[in-house]
């Protein structure tokens, strides 16, 4: 059985969390590109490092999953009880949720990216 999500086994307080992320990059968009209140290359680069290990880590989780949502498909015989399918729906839940995080986190990077871009060149 599937337990605590695609998630689990991940730390929700470490600072990679997905949701952190998230805000972080959001506040570094948010920011001016320019001036005082302009969050410099260094901690825009940070986040995008971090940015990048947490979508390596969904990438995994997903992987991880994909192969669970195989095992189980292999194990059912003519059969399929109803704990049998609430895992596979379950799993392919938790797939389908890994996917839109990955895909969200991964437009909050190119446009993340764009900014570093934007900063390097002023600062050039």
């Amino acid at each position: 059985m599937l337990h605590g999500g695609y998630l689990s086994g991940l730390s929700l307080d470490r600072p990679s969390c997905p949701r952190m992320i998230h805000d972080d990059i959001r506040t570094l968009l948010d920011a001016p590109p320019t001036g005082e209140d302009a969050p410099t290359l260094d901690h825009i680069e940070h986040t995008l490092t971090a940015g990048y290990a947490r979508a390596l880590a969904l990438e995994a989780e997903r992987l991880r999953l994909e192969r669970k949502l195989a095992e189980a498909a292999a194990r059912l015989g003519d059969e399929v009880t109803d704990e049998d399918a609430s895992e596979l729906a379950k799993l392919g839940q938790s797939i389908s949720l890994a996917d839109s995080d990955l895909s969200h986190l991964r437009g909050l990077l190119s446009s993340l990216r764009t900014r570093a871009d934007e900063v390097r060149t002023a600062a050039a």
